[in-house]
This record gives C-alpha cells, structure tokens and sequence, in this order.
C-alpha cells in the first residue's frame, strides 16, 4: 500500500492554484506532505510541500519531462518522509531535505 493518496480525494485536478497554474496531479504523503503538478499560461512546475519544514518548486519545459520528474520526486520525497517520521535530531531531518533539493534543483 502506497504512503500517498490523491490530495482532497482528486477535487483539486483542474482547479486553479494560488498561482494561477491547472492542477494537472496532486498527491498527499500520509505523514504530512503534498506534490502538485500544475500548467501556466508560460510554465509547468512541480511543486513540494513538506508541512512545517520546506516548500520547493521547480520548472519545466515539457509536460513529459514535468511528469517524469513529478514520479521521481514522489519517490524521493517518500523517503524523506520516513526519516522524518523515524524522529530523528533535526540536523538529519535537513540533511535528508538538502539531498533532495540537491538531487533536484
């Protein structure tokens, strides 16, 4: 059983962002995170959102290329869940965070 589940039971797919983008996908990690894929008028973006610590957003030029990157992430940001959720001492928290942001810019 995955750790994610459509954020708002799928309600948000096709509304608009506080960004003005179309929420194209949109994911909830159980343990308190979000991933949103949306298209702009000029942009895609996947953004993250890991409740209390971080907020990550980056740019595509593709909706290919978007999406692909919106799987790899969720993976990623899977695993940076669980080493919050294992309660660990804050340094390793960011540290587990920085590795993110590194692998994905």
């Amino acid at each position: 059983m995955s750790d994610w589940l459509a954020f708002d039971d799928g309600r948000s797919i096709g509304r608009v962002s506080s960004e003005g983008g179309v929420i194209v996908l949109d994911d909830e990690h159980e343990q308190g995170a979000r991933i949103t894929l949306k298209r702009g008028l000029n942009y895609i973006s996947v953004s993250c959102h890991v409740y209390g610590w971080i907020d990550h957003t980056r740019f595509f030029s593709s909706a290919n290329e978007a999406e692909r990157e919106f799987n790899s992430m969720k993976t990623d940001l899977g695993r940076v869940m669980t080493v919050i959720s294992s309660k660990p001492n804050e340094l390793r928290i960011w540290e587990a965070i920085s590795d993110f942001v590194a692998r994905f810019p």
